[in-house]
């Protein structure tokens, strides 16, 4: 079997555990897979930034989150996967910048776990959108194809208007940014729990945009599961 990113031939079955519950093959040689890194340890409540032990349990962010009033209680926590290192950086730009869509499936286990870990099958599975003329540009909603991975389905309720990519403005100009979602229609989203999907947790405002549209809409509560904390 040949390594999904570095094509290199590997074995795939590394324990007998695999043999005996036939659980699938990892996609990724053991060198590529430990590339990434995994969040663990003491995380903030709020966005799953690690923290150390001395800090309280909220990072600096999201304790000016909390003292704004419109935007402190939209959601209720983000949980994401990895951390932004240089070796996920080149990762992202192959998978999301280039097109190589088949790389979502190195994340399928781990994002499947997190998402049973942090939220469940009572909640409700909405991808962050790309506005039309962004999937026509990307050929593909990252955001979505991550949804996919998950053994729930998911619900297009969401859509988004265009602007330029989040990528290239400031924080500043993020936080600044009109809310670019709206609802798809009539969704039944009255008293249901959401977990909004998407690729990269940076500064939180688009999962926040995208949350106090959905509370508006009638949901109990907003949270979010996203591969990357940046």
């Amino acid at each position: 079997m040949n390594c999904l990113l570095c094509h290199s031939p590997y074995n795939p079955i590394t324990s007998w555990r695999q043999l005996i519950l036939l659980e699938d093959p990892d996609v990724l040689c053991p060198r590529c897979r430990g590339s990434f890194k995994l969040i663990d340890g003491r995380l903030c409540e709020m966005c799953g930034r690690p923290l150390e032990e001395a800090k309280p349990s909220l990072c600096a962010d999201c304790l000016r989150w909390q003292e704004d009033e419109q935007w402190g209680r939209v959601l209720v926590k983000n949980r994401s996967v990895y951390l932004y290192n240089d070796w996920m950086k080149d990762v992202v730009a192959l998978w999301k910048f280039r097109g190589d869509y088949v790389i979502v499936e190195a994340f399928r286990r781990p994002f499947s776990q997190a998402f049973r870990r942090h939220f469940g099958r009572d909640w409700h599975i909405v991808p962050i959108p790309l506005s039309p003329e962004r999937l026509y540009e990307r050929g593909f909603n990252q955001a979505e194809a991550l949804a996919r991975l998950l053994p729930f389905p998911y619900f297009p309720w969401l859509s988004r208007k265009h602007s330029e990519k989040q990528s290239k403005k400031s924080r500043r100009e993020r936080m600044e940014t009109d809310n670019p979602f709206f609802l798809s229609g009539h969704p039944p989203i009255d008293g249901k729990r959401i977990v909004l999907i998407d690729d990269i947790y940076t500064t939180g405002i688009t999962v926040r945009h995208a949350a106090l549209v959905l509370l508006e809409a009638g949901a109990a509560e907003v949270g979010a599961l996203t591969l990357i904390r940046a």
